[in-house]
């Protein structure tokens, strides 16, 4: 199981955490420590989620869309984690989440410009549809 994170934990154990999901599905809402059985999956999210950043993230590669912004920041941690707290979400088949701490057994500091093959820039169509339903910043504001 991974985890991915913009951020190295302080401490020795990964909390959970009140995750947001735009499209609102319940199992991504919750307050808790989110991981997947897809390595890549796990950097894409940690692509995504790196500041000043409007995406989403799929099980398909590439593995984030990108709407907004662009990864700046030098590097992301992946964060090997044992499965057995975890629950399988119900819609996506590669979600996991546990409402208890994880301890990872490996910490890897990986270069954000070594996987950007994982994620891609939105085109100017889904932009406008990304930014219709979610009314995030106008278009003409960000020219990626």
């Amino acid at each position: 199981m991974y985890h991915g994170s913009i951020r190295k934990i302080k401490g020795e154990k990964l909390l959970p955490r009140q995750a947001r999901d735009l499209e609102e599905n319940p199992e991504s809402m919750y307050k808790a420590v989110y991981a997947t059985d897809v390595r890549d999956a796990a950097i894409g999210m940690a692509l995504i989620s790196c500041k000043g950043i409007d995406a989403r993230l799929n099980f398909r590669r590439p593995f984030g869309v990108i709407y907004r912004g662009w990864p700046k920041q030098e590097y992301i941690y992946l964060y090997s984690i044992p499965q057995k707290t975890f629950i399988r979400g119900k819609k996506y088949k590669h979600e996991f989440y546990s409402f208890d701490s994880v301890k990872p057994f490996r910490i890897e500091k990986l270069k954000v410009k070594d996987h950007l093959h994982l994620i891609r820039k939105a085109s100017e169509k889904e932009k406008r549809t990304w930014f219709k339903k979610y009314g995030t910043v106008p278009l003409d504001l960000e020219n990626n």
